[in-house]
């Protein structure tokens, strides 16, 4: 459900949000949402928990939300979501060195299989390739990966809630991009009733909620089966701008849909991991 809600945010962004506000837009789902999980917890970080928050939050929010956008914005939509389907393929590459353990043929299988069908999906021919903005999204998705493969190797702390560890994060990463949003872009001149309805969707549902669910799913499942359920992203945008926006699918993209399930389907193998 997690990544699954991340799927909507294309749409949320295009139709309620005020236009070329990019990084106001990742402060504003950073930010408030994590104040309220502190207030709703109060509960801080203690002991090496304080630097280790501060570095997931930059990973997950404080890095990754300005690259992500960076990149969305200068590479087509369909370059972007197929160099960020590799995740699995990293977070399998990260599991050797961080985890210890190896992937197996099968989880490298699927991840391949993910990356055909999200590029199937959302790839389109007469897309063309920004460097700066490939290299912005390879590194995002480098990003996330890690984060994931730290989040399964430090676990949380005893005692702690879940929201209250979403909360840490958000509002470490949030702080790192407050400043720098309102330094580039600053505040639209005024905000109208569907910008803050906008604004509430992605910051309670699309933000706290869903990473809360997602740092449940990296505490639950092992990390390249969580990293697999993210291909559920693009192909929840895809549905949502069928059934929203009035979008049409072709053959080849109802193709590589049915890939990407099988994907997502084969990476939760059980035996999907094996000690090296």
């Amino acid at each position: 459900m997690g990544p699954a809600t991340w799927g909507t945010t294309y749409v949320t962004t295009t139709e309620l949000l005020p236009p070329d506000r990019p990084l106001l837009a990742a402060a504003l789902r950073a930010l408030p949402a994590g104040l309220i999980l502190l207030a709703l917890t109060r509960r801080l970080p203690s002991g090496d928990w304080w630097w280790k928050a501060g570095v997931l939050g930059l990973l997950n929010f404080g890095a990754f939300f300005p690259l992500l956008f960076f990149g969305a914005y200068h590479l087509p939509g369909g370059v972007a979501s197929t160099v960020s389907a590799i995740m699995p393929l990293l977070v399998a590459g990260f599991g050797i060195g961080v985890l210890k353990v190896r992937p197996s043929r099968r989880t490298l299988l699927a991840g391949l299989v993910g990356v055909a069908g999200v590029a199937l999906l959302v790839l389109r021919g007469s897309a063309t390739v920004d460097l700066a903005g490939l290299v912005a999204m390879l590194t995002a998705t480098t990003l996330m990966a890690l984060a994931v493969v730290l989040s399964k190797r430090w676990g949380r702390p005893e005692g702690v809630s879940l929201l209250a560890l979403t909360g840490w994060q958000l509002t470490a990463g949030g702080l790192v991009l407050a400043p720098v949003a309102l330094t580039a872009e600053g505040l639209p001149d005024h905000f109208t009733g569907a910008n803050a309805a906008g604004y509430a969707y992605l910051g309670i549902i699309g933000t706290a909620l869903a990473y809360a669910l997602w740092f449940r799913g990296i505490e639950r499942l092992p990390a390249s089966s969580v990293s697999f359920l993210g291909l559920t992203n693009p192909v929840v945008a895809t549905l949502a701008g069928l059934l929203l926006l009035g979008q049409t699918l072709t053959v080849w993209q109802l193709g590589g849909l049915v890939l990407v399930i099988g994907s997502v389907v084969l990476g939760q193998s059980r035996r999907r991991f094996r000690a090296r």
